[in-house]
């Protein structure tokens, strides 16, 4: 079993931009990198094998330095794609191998190691396990078979029926899909109140309530 984390460099300007909108290009990298520093967290915490398939330079983004170091020992590759879907197919290829493959965000700092955990035995018989946003979109996938990833290429993401149409594509792959249990995602400021209103630590929070204060 592994995991897999998609994630933009936090870099102002080119990450949650719509978040950005409200607090700032600044405070919006700075929020998004403490969300993936919580990510890569929970991701060591329940997994040896880790990979990160990255879109941009961390050179360029928020707190680089501390993320360099939670990255030691993760095998990072560049993200390969014109669309979402093409990036999601190619970065599941890149990192298949024995055992479920977990992917999740960066935008679910709230996750647990334990929430992985659960997802990843669910997908242990070969499932393909789904967990739901409540924009319409997922935030976890787990596949038992990597080549099911294919048919994520011709899925449109970002959309209040991604889901849906990912389950369905899915499905037509031959897969058999278990829900997990749904998260919220930080796109926006409510977004960003919401999650943090149910956490008591982290790097998130501290972002966060730095940014709201």
């Amino acid at each position: 079993m592994r995991a897999l984390v998609m994630a933009k460099a936090p870099v102002p300007g080119r990450v949650k931009t719509r978040l950005g909108a409200t607090v700032g290009m600044e405070a919006a990298a700075a929020v998004a990198a403490a969300a993936l520093l919580d990510t890569l967290a929970a991701c060591r915490a329940a997994f040896d094998e880790c990979h990160l398939a990255l879109e941009g330079d961390l050179r360029d983004a928020a707190s680089a330095s501390e993320l360099g170091g939670a990255l030691r020992g993760w095998l990072v590759h560049p993200q390969c794609g014109s669309s979402l879907g093409e990036r999601l197919a190619h970065a599941h290829a890149d990192t298949a191998g024995p055992g479920a493959t977990v992917q999740v965000g960066m935008d679910t700092p709230q996750l647990t190691a334990e929430d992985l955990l659960v997802v990843a035995d669910a997908a242990d018989d070969g499932s393909a396990v789904l967990g739901p946003a409540p924009d319409g979109g997922w935030w976890v996938l787990a596949l038992g078979d990597a080549r099911a990833a294919a048919t994520l290429a011709g899925v449109p993401m970002s959309r209040p029926d991604t889901f849906v149409r990912t389950r369905e594509a899915l499905v037509a792959a031959g897969q058999t899909v278990v829900p997990a249990r749904e998260l919220r995602d930080v796109d926006t400021a409510a977004d960003a109140d919401a999650v943090a209103a149910g956490l008591s630590s982290g790097h998130f929070l501290r972002a966060w309530s730095e940014v709201a204060s």
